[in-house]
């Protein structure tokens, strides 16, 4: 079939397989120019298949030679309907995975459920035993509770009072005034409910019952401050809460992890383009300044050189350096005062006729298409392209 893009609101709801190939394919080469990482040998990714979660397993993979094991919800293509793009990463990291000689094996399924959780440590008892790196990258909206059955959905709502500020059709290039109406109890608890750390414990708990967890084991969940411009969207909303839960996770995680030396950390990494981050209003715009300040700096970077800074220059050395929340900070370049001095002149700037000249509005465009395989150089997207693509290690 002809694959074209076709938007609905902040998603895309078609992938072009060759695309998300190309894609990892990119990522792939990135890690391999770098050179080995003194990392984990066996690495369980939840959430795997895209931005942040399929870096991780990109790094663990080619950067130490490890096997790795990724869970993720993605769905699959149908005859004249394309999969989801998380769906075609991983058909392409697992096909040049296993070209490699590397080990790497999926399941697809609701990582927030007892039956996913107990089919990856069959999977592991199976084929690997104890793991060494836990790497916890869900993005879920929504979440069924598995002990209740209990459906939950996040809110992205200011606490206390409306929000009004500026924000950016990123595909029309519009910018106006939006107003967010404030959370209510409910929407607060929920949105910890989904997006806290509670799901992040019961994996460890889980897999620390069935001793498939090795000394010295690390596991990583990924989190996002962000500047004074969204705090009250973000930091200080409903998803700063969940933040604040999940980070407060890691800190018992860990208590629990004392008798094999185990440890769990919080990385706060770099605002990007992603499918979780174009759906939060106001971040899009400042995504668009911060892209323009940062390169025009030298010091912007993607989910793969991100997770490579956090694997080489953090996660393996002997003395991890943190903040005073014991959080470890890869947006350290994002939040310099010099990025953010700039980027808060910008905003006051910001109209739809300037943002062509003092934003990256195509630097944002560019990498939301390339999250769905659009886009790329070197690929024909008038050609016939085969839309069922199989995983090859999928359980």
């Amino acid at each position: 079939m002809i694959i074209e893009p076709k938007t609905r609101g902040f998603i895309c709801i078609t992938s072009h397989p060759n695309g998300c190939e190309k894609n990892v394919l990119n990522q792939i080469d990135y890690i391999k120019s770098k050179g080995k990482i003194e990392g984990a040998k066996k690495v369980l990714i939840v959430g795997a298949s895209t931005g942040f979660g399929l870096a991780s397993r990109i790094a663990s993979a080619y950067g130490s030679n490890a096997s790795t094991i990724g869970v993720f919800f993605e769905k699959p293509p149908l005859e004249g309907k394309t999969a989801s793009s998380g769906w075609y990463n991983t058909a392409a990291f697992e096909k040049q995975a296993h070209k490699d000689g590397l080990y790497a094996k999926s399941i697809n399924g609701d990582a927030f459920s007892n039956e996913i959780k107990e089919k990856t440590i069959a999977l592991l008892k199976k084929d690997l035993g104890e793991i060494d790196l836990l790497i916890y990258s869900l993005a879920s909206p929504v979440r069924t509770h598995p002990n209740t059955g209990v459906r939950y959905k996040s809110a992205l709502k200011p606490i206390g009072d409306s929000y009004t500020n500026k924000t950016v059709d990123f595909h029309t290039g519009e910018i106006k005034e939006i107003t967010i109406e404030p959370s209510t109890s409910e929407d607060i608890e929920n949105t910890i409910t989904v997006m806290g750390g509670e799901d992040w414990q019961m994996w460890i708990t889980a897999l620390k019952n069935e001793n498939l967890l090795s000394s010295g084991f690390k596991t990583v969940a990924y989190s996002y401050i962000g500047p004074e411009l969204t705090k009250a969207v973000y930091r200080n909303g409903t998803i700063g809460k969940a933040k604040d839960h999940l980070e407060e996770t890691a800190f018992s995680i860990t208590d629990s992890l004392k008798d094999i030396n185990g440890n769990a950390y919080v990385s706060v990494n770099k605002a990007l383009v992603t499918q979780s981050s174009s759906a939060i209003p106001v971040i899009p715009l400042y995504i668009s300044l911060l892209y323009k300040v940062m390169k025009e700096k030298g010091i912007h970077e993607g989910c793969i050189e991100q997770i490579y800074r956090l694997y080489n220059e953090r996660l393996y050395l002997d003395k991890i350096p943190m903040d005073e929340q014991g959080r470890i900070r890869i947006d350290d370049w994002e939040m310099r005062n010099d990025v953010q001095e700039e980027v808060t002149k910008l905003w006051e700037q910001a109209t739809t006729e300037s943002l062509p000249l003092i934003g990256d509005l195509n630097g944002y465009i560019m990498d939301f298409f390339n999250l769905f395989g659009f886009k790329f150089d070197g690929i024909n997207y008038e050609d016939d392209t085969n839309e069922m693509v199989l995983i090859p290690g999928l359980q």
